[in-house]
Order: structure tokens, then sequence, then C-alpha cells
């Protein structure tokens, strides 16, 4: 069984009931089991500012999936609970995003592991470090400018 770290974030709706979802489908997958969970913390958007606030946590979990089918399960997941892929960064029902999957390093046109952005966004790296400060310090020293 692999491990993989999630990031878990909505600003739309109730966003702590929208994450509580998430949270009980990815744990409905018979393929996905949760280790770990971080607390949920609310942060300032990223990227596109003019929206409200999310909330946001990391989920470790062990899974028999791929990476790449563990992006089609997490994106399953949002569709089931109604996201709709609008403008970049900008306000989310759902958003669940593979942050880190073993120590698997991958770049393909569908995912890109560690996540790409996962090194300068706090909302991802504080829940992170909570349940995992090893992974957290892992994609900092890889994401580190030459």
């Amino acid at each position: 069984m692999a491990k993989a770290w999630l990031s878990l974030g909505a600003n739309m709706g109730s966003p702590a009931r929208q994450v509580a979802r998430a949270l009980q489908l990815i744990g409905q997958n018979q393929n996905i089991r949760i280790t770990k969970k971080s607390s949920l913390i609310i942060t300032s958007p990223w990227g596109k500012t003019d929206q409200p606030d999310f909330h946001n946590m990391a989920i470790e979990i062990s899974t028999g999936l791929s990476p790449l089918q563990l992006l089609d399960a997490c994106q399953h997941m949002e569709n089931i609970m109604g996201r709709v892929r609008g403008e970049k960064w900008g306000p989310r029902l759902i958003d669940i995003d593979i942050i880190a999957f073993d120590r698997i390093r991958m770049h393909e046109p569908r995912l890109n592991l560690p996540h790409h952005h996962a090194h300068e966004r706090d909302f991802v790296l504080v829940p992170l470090r909570e349940i995992s400060p090893d992974t957290a310090d892992w994609i900092l020293q890889i994401k580190k400018p030459d």
C-alpha cells in the first residue's frame, strides 16, 4: 500500500460541511484508508483574493491506487459533490488535491507530484506539517529554487 497526502479545501456553501462530506466520501472508497487528519484551518484565498476565506485541512491516506487512479478517484468525488471547474484559483465547492504520493516525483499533463504549488501555500503546508512534518520538509527541500 502506498502513502499519499491530500489537501482538502472549500469556500462556497458551508465550507466546513463540504470538507466533512469529502472526508466521508474518501472514507467510503474501498481502495483508500484515511490514516491521519489535520485540524481544519481557515485561510485567506490564494491567487485570486476577492473571494471568501477557505476551510482547509490535510489528510494522510493509505491506498492501493496508482497516482493517476487516485487523481481520478478524487475528481470523481469532487464531481459527486457538485464541483464545477470554473476560473483558475476561484471559489470552490470542494477541492481535493494530491500533495504527495510516497516520494514519487512525477510530471505528467494531468498530475505533478509533489503538487507544483504546495511549497508556496501555507494553507497546504501548515496542515501537512501537523500530520507529516517529514513530508512537508521533503516538499520544501526538493522545491527550493536553484
